[in-house]
This record gives structure tokens, C-alpha cells and sequence, in this order.
């Protein structure tokens, strides 16, 4: 039995063809899988951003309620770990560097091998005392980018094509192997948007402006020109990914993997292109073009093109590998597997999906309406951070505030003592939450853009004790509850009241 994970970074559920008829973006391959594949329609992010979602994937369990971005726990039981026990191997192949960043510790590493291929965004690879001559941009420009691709003479220096040319190495190597996990993770599409040339003209693309490859975080000030090309660039990388991806599909196709190996593409969150007047992720509300994401399996035996309307969520990952492989699901796992889901043997494994930031809204669906609950004080209080690994995003936690900085048992799924660090308004590096402190309800059945806000106080207050009842099932701690006004928030006739009163 072998299993393999396609994680492709910031991928938009919209722009696939799966997904989406009326998507311009050309991605043969993924939809090539997609005929191989049960599709998932209503999977959602759980822990957001990048190395969160990751944590959740690896662990099953979701991270955000207890603490950002930052490095694998040492109490935290993974995949990786249940796999080598189980007696499966596992190797990763690429070229995220978050990975090898402060604040990435241990995931890598909790393979039995791991392959990393530099170059992508701000990576400190190339060396150059002196920083080049930087050119005029719109959004951003990073001087040791211009350094790393310094490097590319063609389009096989790109490090995503690096990483699936090495995945399909890796299977070359490995061919008639059993009992393995491959995860092939590429960086691509996550900006800056860069590929060759040829792949930008597919899109027509006319643009004569500064070059624009790599927005910021922020409202969009830029002029509608620039935001089209800004889209065909997001078109044109994810396209160069997909081409490259093909390949890896044609190695499984020589070695009829098909036949005997579990294959999982994902996504760990998508990206604003202009949708609510924003660019980006982080700075404002967790809308769907980031959070409902894309979930295709390919299960031998089970013929493609059957599609899934159930509730999942990427917690969900790591128990259908384990199941998979006939392993036990470790009990700190929340998630559950898909396989009962593919199989018919299950209706549903869950009606909720909970999904968010660390110290920002915290977000539910039911797949009808979704719910973002903002903090209840302007300053965010009170909101700590729970960890035994003290780092963040190119970062230490708790410098400033270390009189403050309490250690105990604090997280109910481990007796492992952890720091808690205080992470209000003037704890939060990021200070993202400014940007959506208020709480909001959508029908995404009729507004799946997410465009016109709802007022419904019976629905609010139902959304409320789910919201409750969810965050007790991951074990949040009290914190989370008094920071977003749920404290004392019992039942749905208190929580009329309540509204009442706001």
C-alpha cells in the first residue's frame, strides 16, 4: 500500500475547472486527477495560515484556538510519527521554505527523509553582499527575491518544477517499493507570481505597467489594469505548476500506481485577487476564496468523477492516511476519516467545519451559512498563546513580557507543561484583527460571494451555541471563550437576550 499528498500552496478553489465551469484558468492536470478522484465540494481550512494548516494537516487537530504560526510541539502526536511506528516510510519533497524558517521547527524533520529545493519568495539562499538594483514595482519587491532568481536561466530553475521533477526522481528510485508516504508540496501558486513568459501570453496578457507579481496584504489601491494582470499572473504560475505536475502524473500512469496508492490533492488555503476590494490573506476576514478549498482523493477501486457534498476538513487528512494503511488513529486526533465518506459506509463526519487565525475571528459553516464571530473588546483581551516552542513567523514569542509569561498544564490533551504568553493587542506582532473585529453572517447558499451581511438573531444565536459546542470538542482553552464574549453565553433564549442588548 502507498499513499501520496499533492499540496499545492495558495490554491483558489474558484480558478479550477472542478470547481468552477466558467474558470478561464487552464490547469489540465489537476482536472486530469480530478477524473481519477472523488471530489470534495465542501472542504474547509481548519488553522490558517501556511505552517497552522500545516500543523493541523500532520496532527489532525486543529491548532488555531491555542496558538499561531510556529513549530511542531514536542507533545504533539503527528502522521509522521504514526507512520514510522505503523512501519511505513515517508519522504517530502519541496520547496516551501517556511519550513526550514524560525517557526517552521520539526515538521520536516518527523520524516523519515525530506528533500528541499531553494529559491521560492524570500528564501536566504543566494548570497550577495549587495543587494541588486531593484526595479520599479507595484505591491512588493524583496531584495534577496531578485537574488534567488538571479539563478533561473530557464524554466527548470524554477524551484516548483524542481520539486515535481524530484518527486518523480523520488518514485523512479523507488520503483516496486510498498509501504510508503510521499508528500510532494510546491510553493506555487503562492505569490510572487512568476513563471516564464510563455505561460503569461496563454492569458493574453497586455499590460504595460511597473511589474506587479506580488501584492501586498492590503486594501487594493491599485488601478484595474494592474489588478487584471495581477490575475492572469496568478493564472500563469498556476498554470507553469500544473504543467509540472503533469509529469509526476505520467510517472504514476508508467509505474500504474493507480492501482494500489492513495493519492491526496490539497490545498492548505487560498488568496483574494481583488475580491472584497483586499489582496492577500491574514488582514481581513477568513472569506470563502480562502477558506473553502480544494479536496480531491483518488481511492483504488473507486471510480472518478463522484462527488461529495459532506462537510470535511484538512484535520481529516491525517486519519485517512492512518485508516488507509489499517493504522490506529492516535486519540488526540479531532478529525475523522474520509474513507466511510468514499465508501458509502458513512452519511457524515461532522455538520460544523470551525476554521480561523489564531487571535482573530473565529469562523463556522454548516455549508448554508457562515459565521465569523469577532472579539467582544476593542483590545483583543484576553488572548494567549499556549506552547512548549516559543517561535513565530521569523520570531520569538514573549520578548518584552517575560514577567508576564505564566508556565503550567494548561491544554487538556497533554499533560506537557507549556508557556502561556500573552497575546492581546500589545502582544500581537501582526495586529491583523483591527481589520475585522466586527461578527458577521452570510448565506453562502445565496451570497457565496460573501457580499451582503445577514441580520437573523435567531440564526446568530443558534450559530452562537454551535460555535460553543465545536470549540469545547477541540478543547479550546477559557480564554477563547471570554475573548469572544461566550463565557457566560449558555442557550439560545440567554444568547436573544444578549443580542438584544449589543
Amino acid at each position: 500500500m502507498k499513499a501520496v499528498v499533492i499540496l499545492l500552496d495558495t490554491l483558489t478553489r474558484k480558478m479550477l475547472e472542478t470547481y468552477n465551469q466558467q474558470s478561464w484558468v487552464k490547469t489540465p492536470n489537476i482536472s486530469r486527477l480530478a477524473d481519477k478522484s472523488v471530489i470534495f465540494d465542501n472542504h474547509w481550512s481548519g488553522s490558517l495560515p501556511c505552517m497552522p494548516a500545516r500543523r493541523d494537516l500532520f496532527t489532525g487537530r486543529l491548532a488555531f484556538l491555542e496558538r499561531g504560526w510556529g513549530g511542531m510541539e514536542p507533545f504533539d502526536v503527528t502522521l509522521q510519527q504514526t507512520l514510522r511506528e505503523g512501519n511505513v516510510f515517508s519522504h517530502i519533497v519541496t520547496d516551501h521554505y517556511h519550513y526550514f524558517s524560525t517557526g517552521g521547527e520539526n515538521y520536516c524533520q518527523g520524516f523519515d527523509t525530506w528533500d528541499f529545493h531553494r529559491g521560492q519568495e524570500g528564501d536566504p539562499w543566494v548570497s550577495r553582499v549587495t543587494d541588486p538594483i531593484m526595479p520599479e514595482v507595484l505591491g512588493r519587491v524583496l531584495p534577496q527575491n531578485e537574488k534567488n532568481r538571479s539563478t533561473i536561466k530557464n524554466e527548470k530553475d524554477y524551484p516548483g518544477p524542481k520539486t515535481m521533477e524530484a518527486a518523480c526522481k523520488w518514485l523512479k528510485d523507488n520503483k516496486g517499493a510498498d509501504q510508503f508516504f510521499l508528500m510532494v508540496e510546491a510553493f506555487d501558486p503562492h505569490e510572487p507570481f512568476d513563471c516564464p513568459q510563455h505561460y503569461l501570453d496563454l492569458y493574453g496578457d497586455e499590460y504595460e505597467g511597473p511589474r506587479f507579481n506580488w501584492p501586498g496584504y492590503k486594501k487594493v489601491t491599485e488601478p484595474q489594469d494592474a489588478m487584471d494582470h495581477l490575475q492572469k499572473r496568478y493564472a500563469a504560475n498556476l498554470t507553469m505548476i500544473d504543467h509540472w505536475l503533469g509529469k509526476l502524473l505520467d510517472e504514476m500512469d508508467g509505474q500504474q500506481l493507480w492501482d494500489d496508492t492513495l493519492v491526496i490533492f490539497t490545498t492548505d488555503h487560498g488568496f483574494l485577487l481583488g475580491e472584497h476590494e483586499w489582496t492577500g490573506k491574514n488582514f481581513m476576514h477568513v472569506y470563502n476564496e480562502v477558506a473553502h478549498l480544494p479536496l480531491m482523493v483518488h481511492l483504488p477501486g473507486v471510480e472518478g468523477g463522484t462527488r461529495i457534498a459532506e462537510i470535511t476538513q484538512n484535520i481529516d487528512i491525517m486519519p485517512t492516511i492512518l485508516d488507509y494503511f489499517h493504522l490506529d488513529v492516535p486519540a488526540t486526533v479531532c478529525g475523522s476519516s474520509l474513507l466511510g465518506l468514499i465508501h458509502g459506509t458513512k452519511r457524515k463526519i461532522r455538520g460544523h467545519a470551525l476554521y480561523g487565525m489564531f487571535g482573530m475571528t473565529v469562523n463556522i459553516t454548516d455549508g448554508h451559512y457562515t459565521y465569523f464571530r469577532g472579539p467582544e473588546r476593542e483590545d483583543n483581551f484576553p488572548c494567549d498563546w499556549y506552547t512548549a516552542m516559543p517561535t513565530s513567523f521569523r520570531n520569538f514569542m514573549g520578548n518584552g513580557k517575560c514577567d508576564q509569561i505564566e508556565v503550567g498544564r494548561y491544554l487538556q490533551y497533554t499533560d506537557y507543561p507549556v508557556y502561556k504568553i500573552p497575546f492581546s493587542e500589545e502582544g500581537n506582532p501582526f495586529q491583523f484583527y483591527k481589520n475585522f473585529q466586527e461578527s458577521m453572517l452570510f448565506n453562502i447558499k445565496e451570497d457565496y460571494e460573501q457580499v451582503e451581511p445577514i441580520y437573523d438573531k435567531e440564526i446568530e444565536a443558534r450559530f452562537i451555541n454551535q460555535l460553543i459546542e465545536e470549540m469545547q470538542l477541540v478543547q479550546a482553552p477559557e480564554g477563547q471563550y471570554i475573548r469572544l464574549g461566550l463565557s457566560l453565553i449558555k442557550n439560545v433564549p440567554e444568547l436573544e437576550k444578549s443580542l438584544d442588548m449589543k
